[in-house]
């Protein structure tokens, strides 16, 4: 694990940049105009935020993708421990906009739903290395 957080270098890339702000622009969406969408919003919102978080990660970052889409599965999964503490401790979080984003409730359905996210990420790598549609190792900016 050392090795490929040593991997690891600063960079901009722009395409990553773009589908983070569409990722962006689809959650804004979900969290206001899917707010009645149920579980479809709550679900497929979780799904894509660990997608989005991977996305960020890789318009700064260069490096292989597995420690990146794990990085983004921690974010979410941190996320979740945080919601549990919270609950468990009876802790709540006064601003409604920051409830929204970080949610209020712990649920095994929001971890199933980031570990979709992660073997999206996965398979959407896959996908595109094996089209020839992205070079096999990440290129690092110039100091």
């Amino acid at each position: 694990m050392g090795a490929m957080i040593r991997a690891m270098r600063w960079r901009f890339d722009p395409l990553s940049l773009a589908w983070a702000v569409a990722l962006f622009v689809v959650l804004v969406l979900l969290a206001t105009v899917g707010a009645r969408w149920g579980w479809v919003r709550s679900f497929f919102g979780d799904v894509l935020a660990v997608v989005w978080v991977y996305f960020v990660f890789k318009t700064v970052i260069g490096a292989r993708v597995l420690p990146l889409a794990l990085a983004a599965l921690g974010v979410g999964l941190a996320v979740e421990l945080g919601q549990y503490i919270a609950s468990t401790l009876h802790l709540h979080i006064p601003n409604r906009a920051l409830r929204i984003v970080l949610g209020s409730t712990a649920d095994w359905w929001d971890v199933l739903a980031y570990m979709i996210g992660f073997a999206a990420v996965l398979a959407i790598e896959g996908l595109l290395r094996g089209k020839g549609l992205r070079a096999a190792r990440p290129r690092a900016s110039a100091p």
